[in-house]
């Protein structure tokens, strides 16, 4: 039974929205908990997007965090394809794009970030995509899954995780790709050239090309069709679909007319909040995409755009909201998977920050995992088709002490010795 004592408004319907009203519920909130969701869609997952939905492999319905019915039986109301178009922090209230006013007592911002946009002629041709949605996946699957039928081809503006996901999904439908990427390697500022290769090589044996130290300049089409893309360089590569997968930047608009404290979009942008979760404004919170937040063992702020922050995240601000005492500092972690290669990251190893890079296993086999180490300390661990070795990595880098090179690069040293060391 909800009683109106208090009344929690969450604002975005991702996994962290949704996940931050199951935590609500399970400590045992008994006031209003209101979800507002922009989408029509209940709150689902993103990872799938790019992965088991995009290719076929998974059903529609996996990729939603709840059962529909789950929001009235948790007694979480839902205001679906709703935006929040004003936040008023002195009458502590939302207003939704059809004028409704909600009132809250504490809010949650879990607004996620949206894509970059390619600022170049022809991008409002038909064929021009973007990743970030149920609806564009779905839509991006029927594309990939004609382009593989009529040996139509894809051109991809980005190496990083999105493009090469979209890559091998595309390849698994039989179509040709193009990846145009600026930098000399794919993930090129995440991994460094070390491990970037290793994702060439991989998409390239599976069929993939790429057009490296390039941008796309223009996309040239006819009858609101795309025919080619071209780039800085002077070349053309022919087209029947372009998708743009160049990062994204974070929602952050309704919370920067409100007056919260924002991180400069050089520095990562987002919500600028504190190890709970707290903006500038004691009784607003912000967790998942658009939340950049004090890591407390890493000393500096971190915006972390995947599914395990939004999980977990989302959960900590919840709990925070409820005056629990709450430190945010999970390691980060992401995945992916690609073709028959998986793999899990976890760490944080920015360009500049290692000195050096250690591997163990059989890299040509793509069944090892990598360490990036500055003065001997684990700063960040990638396991390649090699399981169950997250938790001794992650304790590994969060023990901060030096460990010995060759120790760790040696399949016969377990990973827990080193970090119980």
């Amino acid at each position: 039974m909800v009683d109106a004592h208090q009344t929690f408004v969450i604002v975005g319907g991702g996994l962290a929205g949704a996940k931050a009203a199951e935590t609500l519920r399970s400590e045992g909130f008994t006031g209003r908990v209101i979800l507002i969701c922009d989408e029509r869609e209940h709150p689902y997952e993103r990872p799938p997007l790019s992965k088991g939905y995009l290719t076929g492999r998974d059903a529609r319905d996996s990729v939603f965090v709840h059962k529909p019915d789950w929001y009235a039986r948790a007694d979480v109301e839902l205001h679906l394809g709703q935006p929040a178009v004003h936040l008023d922090r002195a009458a502590k209230s939302v207003r939704l794009g059809d004028g409704t006013v909600v009132h809250y007592d504490k809010l949650l911002l879990a607004t996620g970030a949206e894509p970059r946009r390619l600022d170049i002629p022809g991008t409002g041709l038909a064929g021009v995509h973007h990743l970030r949605r149920l609806a564009h996946a779905e839509r991006l699957r029927g594309v990939l899954s004609s382009l593989g039928r009529d040996n139509g081809h894809l051109v991809i503006a980005g190496a990083g995780w999105i493009g090469l996901e979209v890559a091998a999904a595309a390849r698994g439908y039989g179509a040709e790709v193009t990846v145009v990427e600026p930098e000399p390697t794919p993930l090129h500022t995440v991994l460094g050239p070390e491990l970037g290769q290793l994702f060439t090589d991989l998409h390239s044996e599976h069929g993939v090309r790429f057009h490296f130290g390039a941008r796309l300049t223009e996309i040239a089409g006819h009858d609101g069709m795309v025919l080619a893309a071209r780039t800085d360089d002077g070349e053309e590569h022919p087209a029947h679909a372009v998708l743009a997968a160049i990062g994204a930047a974070s929602r952050t608009a309704l919370a920067e007319a409100a007056g919260l404290a924002l991180v400069d979009r050089a520095d990562g942008g987002g919500v600028a909040v504190d190890a709970s979760l707290r903006t500038s404004d004691p009784d607003v919170y912000a967790a998942g995409d658009v939340a950049a937040a004090e890591h407390p063992w890493l000393g500096t702020r971190l915006r972390v755009e995947h599914w395990a922050n939004a999980l977990n995240e989302g959960p900590a601000a919840a709990r925070a909201m409820l005056g629990a005492e709450v430190s945010y500092d999970r390691v980060p972690y992401f995945f992916s998977d690609q073709y028959d290669v998986g793999m899990e990251y976890s760490g944080y190893a920015p360009p500049g920050s290692y000195d050096q890079v250690v591997c163990r296993g059989d890299v040509g086999k793509r069944e090892f995992i990598a360490f990036w180490l500055s003065e001997g300390r684990l700063l960040a661990g990638m396991n390649v088709n090699v399981w169950d070795v997250t938790g001794p990595i992650q304790r590994l880098i969060r023990a901060g002490a030096r460990v010995d090179p060759e120790a760790l690069a040696d399949p016969g040293v377990p990973l827990d010795t080193l970090a119980a060391s």
